[in-house]
C-alpha cells in the first residue's frame, strides 16, 4: 500500500521499450552536454603549450607513502597515482554532475532498463608498455577489485556481478539480478584498468614500491618513499589526441613533497621548494600571506569557486562503540562543540556551519519534510521519529564562548540516558567513566578541538585529545579503532552507489570503508537503496533529502563547517583556462606552465 501511495505522490519517469542504446558518453539523467563530434571540453585551453614541471606538495592528510598501488589496503598510496597513472573505460567532464565520456572505452551500449553494458574499446588504446589494453585486462581488472582489492571495492561494485570480453575490443558487464540500474553503466564505465600481464607472478593484495603498469598520460619517475614522487609526462602516451584530453595533461613533469610537519611544509613553499599550494588552515591564510614572494607579486593567492557538495566534515561517533549507542549520548556530546566561538576566534570567521549531509547541495534537506519524504520514511524502519520532523539544524551560540544554556541541555540529556555525575564529578552509568579519545594525526587541530574538550569536561565528561603518526592513524581508523575522528566524506553532485561506502549496513564493517560512524540501520539502508533505484531526478531529489534528515535525526556526527572554495596559493609562472568547471578543481589537468611569466620569475628571483 505504501508503494502505491508513494507511487501517487511522486510523477515517476515510466519506462518505454526501446532499443539498446549506442553513446559517446553516459550519465544518471537528462541528455549529455556534449555531442558525438565535439572537439574538446568547454574548460580547457586546446592550445595550452606543453612542457614545464609542476611542483606541488603531498595533500593535508597523507603526510606519507609507501605503496604505489592505491587499490589495496595495505600501505598509504602515493598522492594523484590512480589520476595520473591508471585509466577508466570512460572519464569525468567536470561541468556536467555525473557525465562520462569515452576513454579507453570508445562507446558503451545498454537497454532501456540498464540490466547490463557493452563497453567498445579503442584499437588505439595501450599501456605505457606498448601493450594494447584488450577485454581481458579489463575482465582481469573487476574481478581483482573485488576479490583481493581494498574491502571498499567490494562493496562499490558488488552490483558488477561479471565481466565477460566478447572479443579483443568488446566487454561485457552483467548487473546483479534485482540491483538498482540507474547508475551502474556509469559505475562499470569507472573500473579502473589494469593491465592483467604486469600482475602476473606477483602478489595484488601487497603493499609494493615497484612501479605499476598503467595506460595513462604520467608513468612514475624519481620515487623517495616517505618524501617525493615524480611523474613523468609518457611521450607515447596512447590518448593525447582524443577530444577528452585536448587541452589537458599539459606539465611535462608533476613533482610531489611530503611533509611531516605543515609548519614545514609552509615555510618550503615560501621559498619556493614547490610552487602550487592548497592552504587549509584558515589562521595561516588571514594572516600568515605577508612574506616577501607575495608582496613582490611572485606568489599569486587566489580563491577558486567549488561547485561541488561540500562534503560532510565533522567530529565522527564510533557506534561500534557501548557508549555511543545512544543518541541522547552523542546529542549531548555535540552540544559541547561551539562553532561561532571558533568561527570568529579561531577562523576570522572564513567559514560557515555545516548543518547537512549534502551541504552545498540542493539536495539537501530543509524545513519539514513533504509528503513524498515522509512515504519513504514511513515505509523504512528503524528511523528515529525525528526523520518526520524539521531538519534538524544545529543550535547557534552567541560566540562569546559561553555555553551554559546548551551544557546545561546537555547534562540533562546524559542524565536522561543513565549517565549520572559522579562523586568526582565524572558521568558514569553501570561502574563504567564516560571517557572519550579524540584521535588525530594533526597536532594543528588540537587548537580547535581543545576548546569542545574543555566544554566536554564541564559536563563530566573525561575527554582528551590524542596525536598519533600517520601510520598508526591510517591502521586505527582502517581498523575502527577510535573513539571520535575528524574526517570530511566526499559527496557526489548526482549520489548514487557510493552512499554504499558511507552509511549502508554493507560497509559498515568493511576495513577501510568510509563508513566511520559504523552506520547499520535498516531504515538507512533502504532509503539509500531509494536513492540508488530513483527512476527520475525528481525521485532523487526527495530520496536524497529523506536520507539526509534521517541521518541528521540519529546525531551520528558532530558538523564541522564548509567554505565553498579552494584557497590556494602559487608561484606565478602559471597559466589557467578562462572557466573553472563547477564540479572540479581541475587544476593538474588543465594548467600550464606559461613560458612567458616562468622566465619573468626566473629573471625576478635571481636579482
Amino acid at each position: 500500500m505504501k508503494v502505491l501511495r508513494l507511487a501517487t505522490v511522486i510523477a515517476a519517469t515510466a519506462f518505454t521499450a526501446q532499443a539498446d542504446v549506442t553513446s559517446h558518453g553516459v550519465s544518471a539523467f537528462g541528455e549529455l552536454k556534449y555531442p558525438t563530434d565535439y572537439a574538446h571540453l568547454d574548460y580547457v585551453n586546446p592550445d595550452a603549450p606543453k612542457g614545464g614541471a609542476y611542483m606541488g606538495r603531498s595533500t593535508f592528510a597523507a603526510r606519507t607513502f609507501d605503496s604505489l598501488n592505491p587499490y589495496i589496503l595495505k600501505g598509504e598510496p602515493a598522492i594523484e597515482i590512480s589520476l595520473l597513472v591508471f585509466e577508466t573505460l570512460m572519464y569525468r567532464a567536470w561541468d556536467e554532475p555525473d557525465a562520462m565520456y569515452g576513454l579507453i572505452a570508445e562507446s558503451v551500449t545498454y537497454p532501456d532498463d540498464r540490466s547490463w553494458a557493452e563497453f567498445q574499446l579503442r584499437l588505439e588504446a595501450t599501456f605505457s608498455d606498448g601493450t594494447p589494453i584488450t577485454a581481458d585486462d579489463v575482465v582481469f581488472s573487476l574481478n581483482i577489485l573485488k576479490e583481493e582489492g581494498s574491502p571498499t571495492y567490494k562493496t562499490a561494485f558488488r552490483d558488477l556481478a561479471s565481466a565477460t570480453a566478447l572479443s579483443p575490443q568488446r566487454v561485457h558487464f552483467e548487473f546483479r539480478e534485482g540491483a538498482a540500474t540507474r547508475d551502474l553503466p556509469i559505475l562499470a564505465a569507472q573500473v579502473p584498468i589494469l593491465s592483467k600481464a604486469d600482475w602476473q607472478g606477483k602478489k595484488f593484495a601487497e603493499s609494493s614500491l615497484v612501479p605499476p603498469i598503467g595506460s595513462g598520460p604520467y608513468t612514475i619517475g624519481d620515487v623517495k618513499p616517505g618524501r617525493s614522487i615524480t611523474y613523468e609526462k609518457n611521450p607515447d602516451y596512447w590518448g593525447k589526441d582524443l577530444p577528452i584530453n585536448i587541452g589537458k595533461w599539459n606539465f611535462a613533469s608533476l613533482n610531489y613533497e611530503y611533509f611531516k610537519d605543515s609548519t614545514a611544509a609552509f615555510e618550503a613553499f615560501k621559498s619556493g621548494a614547490f610552487e602550487m599550494h592548497e592552504e587549509f588552515f584558515s589562521k595561516l591564510w588571514a594572516t600568515g600571506y605577508d612574506f616577501p614572494a607575495i608582496e613582490k607579486g611572485w606568489v599569486v593567492r587566489d580563491v577558486l569557486p567549488d561547485g561541488r557538495p561540500s562534503g560532510t566534515q565533522g567530529y565522527w561517533f564510533n557506534l561500534r562503540r557501548e557508549k555511543f549507542r545512544d543518541p541522547l549520548v552523542r546529542q549531548a556530546l555535540a552540544l559541547g562543540f561551539d562553532f561561532e566561538w571558533s568561527n570568529r576566534t579561531l577562523f576570522y570567521d572564513l567559514y560557515n556551519r555545516t548543518d547537512s549531509f549534502f551541504e552545498g547541495s540542493p539536495l539537501a534537506a530543509s524545513g519539514a519534510p513533504s509528503e513524498a519524504e515522509l512515504v519513504l520514511i514511513d515505509a523504512a524502519s528503524g528511523l528515529p521519529e525525528a526523520a518526520k520532523a524539521e531538519a534538524f539544524v544545529p543550535p547557534q551560540t552567541d560566540g562569546s564562548g559561553r555555553l551554559r544554556r546548551l551544557l546545561r541541555q546537555a547534562g540533562k540529556l546524559l542524565d536522561e540516558a543513565g549517565w549520572k555525575v559522579g562523586p568526582e564529578g565524572v558521568r558514569q552509568k553501570d561502574g563504567q567513566t564516560l571517557s572519550i579519545e579524540f584521535l588525530s594525526n594533526s597536532p594543528a587541530f588540537e587548537r580547535i578541538s581543545g576548546p569542545y574538550i574543555k566544554n566536554l569536561k564541564l559536563m563530566g565528561v573525561d575527554a582528551e585529545y590524542r596525536h598519533i603518526d600517520a601510520a598508526q592513524y591510517q591502521q586505527r581508523t582502517e581498523d575502527f579503532d577510535f573513539d571520535i575522528v575528524v574526517a570530511r566524506l566526499p559527496i557526489q553532485a548526482v549520489p548514487g552507489t557510493e552512499l554504499r561506502n558511507l552509511w549502508h549496513s554493507l560497509s559498515s564493517d568493511a576495513k577501510g570503508s568510509l563508513n566511520l560512524a559504523g552506520v547499520a540501520n535498516e531504515g538507512i539502508d533502504a532509503l539509500i537503496e531509494a536513492v540508488i533505484s530513483a527512476e527520475s531526478a525528481e525521485q532523487h531529489a526527495i530520496a536524497v533529502s529523506a536520507l539526509d534528515r534521517s541521518l541528521r535525526a540519529m546525531h551520528i556526527w558532530v558538523p564541522q563547517w564548509t567554505k565553498g572554495s579552494h584557497t590556494m596559493a602559487y608561484w606565478d609562472k602559471f597559466g589557467k583556462p578562462g572557466v573553472k568547471p563547477p564540479f572540479g578543481r581541475a587544476i593538474v589537468e588543465t594548467w600550464w606552465i606559461d613560458p612567458a611569466k616562468e622566465a619573468a620569475l626566473k629573471e625576478a628571483r635571481s636579482k
